[in-house]
């Protein structure tokens, strides 16, 4: 059964895309803790963290860094934070999101009523923080698609 990441980065649900590759894609959380809080999904169905084959952790812990130099800099925060819980989706996704204080790690905070636009903002001040980076190529050209 295929679960609801695999449909987002097939397309046939609708996503906010930051970063794409041959093995990962990165998009947003509808429901962030913070403006900017990303989600490091392998294209494979690997249901936990601990059932994944050593380079793919490897390298989806490569782009979640990335992802959270970029966030640094494009959310002016003091640091970026990782999550690895997996019990909301039977899918394999890392949590990274500006950080402010380690009070604020909690899916307790999440908010599943952040407006579209200010998803779309927050999304699109990322795509452009990874460009400046120098990920341009890994970012897709679309915000809606995860075609490079």
């Amino acid at each position: 059964m295929s679960t609801i990441f695999t449909s987002i980065i097939e397309g046939q649900i609708p996503g906010r895309f930051v970063w794409a590759d041959e093995h990962c894609v990165v998009f947003a959380t509808i429901a962030p803790i913070s403006d900017g809080h990303m989600l490091v999904v392998p294209r494979e169905e690997v249901e936990r963290f601990t059932d994944a084959d050593d380079a793919l952790v490897a390298h989806l812990m490569m782009v979640a860094k990335r992802i959270g130099s970029a966030l640094e800099e494009s959310f002016d925060a003091p640091r970026a934070a990782i999550l690895v819980a997996g019990f909301e989706v039977p899918h394999l996704h890392i949590h990274v999101l500006p950080a402010w204080g380690e009070s604020s790690l909690s899916f307790e905070h999440a908010d599943p009523d952040v407006p579209p636009g200010r998803l779309d903002a927050a999304t699109e001040k990322l795509r452009e923080a990874l460009r400046r980076a120098g990920h341009g190529s890994q970012v897709p050209r679309e915000m809606g698609s995860p075609a490079l």
